[in-house]
């Protein structure tokens, strides 16, 4: 009996030691995915922006935060909420390298409309294309001036102005920025007048500001009802839980507690998406 209790011991050691290793592999293959198909992209925004972060860095933020979100919604509220949190601080550095590459892009178009007025005038006054980028890229602010001026750089450094504006147009990832590459490389090419060309292309880009700023002021209310919408039944459960709390209680403390909880926030995320996307009028 001893010996079939000890086979039993070492079979059942054995097994759940293989069963580690197995998982430890799938998860190690799928950091690594997940490393060369996010992280390594978010490290290639960071370093566009001029932030220069190794993945690796990246990758360990994230894990930080996730053990640390994950123990403050453990010891405040339950091993539920302790689950999201993780989660959620498990994905917050890239969301807040996309949230930072937005918010560049949409400066750097606000910039580019007065650049275009100003290399407008700079053709009129005689200038040519280089030395109408590099006034720019001195009188201006981050981040037109840091693009401008690495384009300066890299023409001086001698490579073609053509792949010069289009190394541009890829390190900021602007459609505005684009359309400019695009039609100064064939005007470059073909001729033209670039002077009237920058400020059509500017009037352009101006008069889309305009629209998107009266479509966003006229999907603002759907926006606030959904987000009004999103947080009703989170407030409902603290008020109800303030209230009455011995009716609260179990179904924190159950399975069919957990389940039910997961499942909203499940809806409450999906209902967050489908208004975003009803409400987002691209131009």
């Amino acid at each position: 009996m001893k010996m079939l209790s000890i086979l039993a011991v070492l079979a059942t050691g054995g097994a759940v030691f293989f069963f580690v290793l197995i998982m430890f592999g799938i998860f190690a293959k799928a950091m690594e995915q997940y490393q060369e198909r996010y992280v390594n992209a978010s490290a290639a925004d960071l370093s566009d922006m001029c932030l220069f972060v190794d993945g690796r860095q990246l990758t360990v933020l994230s894990v930080c935060l996730c053990c640390l979100l994950g123990l403050v919604g453990y010891f405040v509220m339950n091993p539920v909420i302790a689950g999201l949190f993780a989660i959620c601080g498990f994905f917050l550095p890239l969301l807040g390298v996309k949230y930072l590459k937005k918010k560049r892009v949409n400066q750097f178009n606000v910039q580019l409309v007065d650049a275009l007025q100003a290399m407008a005038n700079a053709f009129k006054a005689g200038l040519t294309f280089p030395q109408a980028v590099d006034q720019i890229a001195r009188d201006a602010a981050p981040p037109l001036s840091q693009e401008f001026g690495l384009f300066v750089k890299e023409s001086k450094l001698g490579v073609p102005l053509d792949e010069a504006l289009v190394n541009m147009g890829k390190r900021v990832g602007s459609e505005d920025l684009d359309l400019v590459v695009v039609a100064t490389n064939i005007s470059r090419q073909l001729g033209g007048n670039m002077a009237e060309m920058f400020e059509t292309i500017g009037a352009t880009i101006r008069e889309r500001f305009r629209l998107e700023g009266k479509i966003d002021a006229i999907t603002s209310q759907g926006k606030m009802q959904g987000i009004v919408v999103a947080c009703m039944p989170l407030v409902l459960g603290v008020v109800l839980n303030y209230m009455r709390p011995d009716l609260m209680e179990p179904m924190m403390n159950h399975i069919f507690g957990y389940v039910l909880v997961g499942i909203v926030f499940v809806l409450e995320v999906l209902g967050m998406v489908i208004i975003r996307k009803v409400v987002s009028i691209d131009v």
